[in-house]
């Protein structure tokens, strides 16, 4: 523990928490004053980040991933789905927009999967309220890129048989060229959206997002973690 971070080794892995963010009580407030992720604030639009859709990869990770997303689109249904014409008329070519199935398709300015508000089934990822509805965790049937954010997790090499795995928030700079055109980044203090603090929850992060925390590190790291924090 170095005092902005703690770790905790588990086998071939060293877990290295950022502290603040774990302690902090940021919270998604989609739907709730979220200003999304495009370069306008745009809380009207009712997007959060999904305005891009979800990318999955090109690799072995990827392309398992996507059969996953197109096994659970398969079980939604049009109440809970509001581009559920999209696989019904085309298959899985209306849920991702190319070939290799590498991301997610965009209908209308966003992700397929996403209910626009108004709609009468609930708005949202189409996933995380089929996930809901079934009793499951939307852990197990949005891509992993989804129900991370807004944690990330950056590996780096200890040595020939050890890695380093740093969860921490997204930061602007990850988004690259891009991030700075946004007007609003979530994990970042008010200063640059008054009004729109996403800091605003009654749990720490290390509690309300104990779920896709220990998708991640399992549930023994979490469990110390927890320990170690309170």
């Amino acid at each position: 523990m170095d005092g902005e971070h703690i770790e905790i080794e588990q086998g071939d892995t060293v877990w290295r928490f950022e502290r603040d963010f774990m302690e902090s009580d940021w919270t998604c407030i989609f739907g709730a004053g979220c200003r999304g992720i495009l370069p306008e604030p745009s809380a009207e639009l009712g997007q959060g980040c999904c305005s891009f859709g979800a990318h999955l990869g090109d690799g072995p990770d990827g392309r398992a991933e996507a059969l996953d997303v197109a096994a659970y689109a398969s079980v939604l249904t049009a109440e809970q789905w509001q581009h559920h014409a999209e696989l019904a008329d085309h298959g899985p070519a209306g849920i991702f927009g190319d070939a290799r199935r590498t991301h997610t398709r965009i209908v209308d300015g966003a992700c397929v999967f996403l209910n626009r508000p108004g709609f009468a089934g609930r708005p949202g990822c189409a996933l995380h309220i089929g996930a809901d509805d079934a009793g499951e965790p939307p852990v197990d049937w949005k891509p992993s890129v989804c129900w991370q954010l807004p944690i990330r997790v950056d590996w780096d090499p200890i040595d020939h048989d050890r890695e380093r795995a740093t969860v921490r928030r997204w930061r602007r700079d990850d988004w690259g060229e891009f991030g700075e055109t946004m007007a609003w980044c979530c994990t970042e203090r008010a200063e640059r959206a008054p009004g729109a603090d996403a800091f605003v929850g009654d749990q720490r992060v290390v509690d309300s997002l104990a779920t896709e925390l220990t998708a991640l590190a399992g549930e023994s790291v979490v469990v110390e973690l927890r320990r170690r924090l309170q």
